[in-house]
């Protein structure tokens, strides 16, 4: 029914053509995320740039805002493009979503500042992402079903498996593009001009995936159903319609994609606004130790997607969803104390605890509204953890100690007295180890509930619908729930006081994700009954 049957792979690609199918969908993938991410790689730069605030806690929520953009219009490109590679072709639609992404990301790269033209700068960085998030909802369905449907059984979810692993090599890469122009450029050149280059770098990378993807033939699944004149009107409409089509959909939003994306963007991305931000770790040292633990967790995801050949695709994602909340917070509890072991100790021997009537705290405001909510605002800009309490009169406590001058100099003398770094730091070499062994794990949690996705969506839906039935529910679960876990995490965070707080979204995310799939995949066959 909905699994890829033998007949279906005829006439049998041969080993050249599948080494080449699997590297010209494996590198544009590559290069299509090294696009997507390279915004949330340079956040804090697009942020000084493009929006004219001077409240660095709200430009870095509206960046992050922006961000969360481009991963909510991904499920549109998903309608937009999955319609495309059903009617017309898996190949020629996958072609025009890599080159809408590229010249979209090397477009940020011209923009000038918000000093020059004002709103029409993050207007415009908007209006990319829009067009990033489109392209991405097309490119991810059609490169993992265009390798699933050249790939022999017993093997998809090896070969699919690299699909999985050039996403995560696509962060790896964009930092690495931007380290290699910060060393080349220098602090000053980078702050002037360099930072644009790794946007119009996608240009390059758009040209030599271009050239290798125009090297390959249509899909055979694709070629057959078009010569037997089984392509449908309206695949949008015939995914909702078709039979046991909506049990599918539900469990591949809900059970595979929420899940499996809020794990993988909380080992990379939180981890490093985790190390910048809480953990005041320098920017250029979290980019190296971040990119260089994602390096060493690739080989995950082409272990588990192998290994979900063999023991059927359920089993390692709901082990890898189980695990994760077991071991979540103790991984960020590792990170935390490896890379700044000084404010870790600061925050458990000498508490801060801000008080007073109310205490509210408006994140996106730029001055709050009372005393107290201008501390907390201090506070949080610092990355210093804090409890909140309910007194007649403002008062901060470190340490035991009521805190006289609440002014910013006197909180800082107050901090400092107590044990607070306020500096940024570089961990320790066995600070370093600890980091990455902490990544390491938290990659296997993201290799096991990724790894065999690809194989597992191809093989959930008919050959007829697949681009569409694939494609919606991935890019709504990892647009929603994953393009806005940065914004949400963050909030939580800023609101709470607790670094760890923001975590809770993504073990609640993963809970649910757990339990549907539980109920909804089976262990072995047919991925979901009809």
């Amino acid at each position: 029914m909905a699994t890829l049957a033998p007949e279906e792979l005829r006439p049998d690609p041969s080993p050249a053509d599948i080494r080449l199918v699997i590297a010209a969908s494996s590198l544009g993938t590559l290069f299509e995320w090294y696009d997507f991410f390279i915004y949330g790689t340079l956040a804090a730069i697009i942020g000084k740039t493009f929006v004219p605030s001077d409240n660095e806690l709200v430009r870095n929520l509206l960046v992050w805002a922006g961000f969360a953009v481009g991963f909510g219009f991904r499920p549109l490109g998903a309608v937009l493009f999955g319609f495309l590679g059903d009617r017309l072709g898996r190949k020629y639609t996958f072609l025009v979503t890599i080159t809408l992404m590229g010249v979209a990301t090397a477009g940020i790269g011209f923009i000038p500042p918000a000093a020059q033209i004002g709103l029409w700068a993050p207007g415009i960085v908007v209006l990319l992402r829009v067009l990033q998030g489109l392209a991405l909802g097309g490119e991810y369905g059609g490169a993992a079903i265009y390798v699933a449907e050249h790939s022999p059984p017993g093997k998809r979810g090896f070969y699919t498996s690299f699909i999985q692993a050039s996403v995560a090599g696509g962060f790896i890469l964009s930092l690495a593009i931007v380290l290699l122009t910060k060393l080349v450029a220098g602090d000053a050149g980078w702050a002037a001009w360099a930072w644009r280059f790794p946007f119009i770098f996608s240009l390059g990378l758009l040209a030599v995936s271009l050239w290798m993807r125009l090297k390959l033939s249509e899909s055979p699944v694709f070629r057959a159903m078009k010569e037997a004149g089984e392509t449908v009107k309206n695949p949008f409409v015939e995914s909702l319609r078709y039979p046991g089509n909506a049990k599918r959909l539900f469990v591949a939003l809900f059970g595979i994609a929420a899940g499996l994306t809020v794990i993988w963007y909380t080992a990379l991305f939180s981890t490093l606004t985790f190390l910048t931000t809480t953990m005041r770790v320098e920017e250029t040292a979290a980019q190296l130790i971040v990119g260089f633990g994602g390096l060493c967790g690739l080989f995950w995801f082409v272990l588990f997607g192998r290994l979900s050949d063999r023991v059927g695709r359920k089993a390692p994602i709901v082990i890898g969803y189980a695990l994760t909340l077991v071991m979540l917070f103790p991984i960020f509890w590792v990170i935390g104390g490896a890379a700044n072991p000084a404010l870790v100790h600061a925050n458990k021997r000498a508490p801060v605890i801000v008080s007073g009537p109310h205490c509210s705290y408006d994140v996106f405001a730029s001055k709050q509204a009372d005393e107290c909510g201008q501390l907390l605002d201090y506070f949080s800009k610092k990355g210093v953890a804090y409890t909140k309490g309910t007194t007649p009169a403002v008062v901060v406590i470190v340490g035991g100690e009521a805190v006289a001058d609440t002014s910013p100099k006197g909180l800082d003398a107050a901090l400092t007295a107590a044990g607070y770094s306020l500096d940024k730091v570089r961990p320790t070499a066995w600070g370093i180890v600890g980091i990455l062994f902490a990544m390491l794990l938290m990659s296997a949690l993201a290799g096991a509930t990724y790894g065999p996705v690809a194989a597992l969506l191809a093989e959930m839906f008919p050959p007829r619908i697949r681009y569409s039935s694939m494609s919606i529910p991935y890019h709504i679960g990892t647009g929603y729930f994953g393009g806005f876990l940065p914004l949400i995490s963050q909030l939580i965070v800023a609101k709470t006081g607790n670094p760890y707080a923001g975590l809770w979204y993504t073990w609640g995310v993963v809970l649910v994700a757990l339990l549907v799939a539980l109920w909804g995949l089976k262990w072995k066959g047919e991925a979901v009954p009809a």
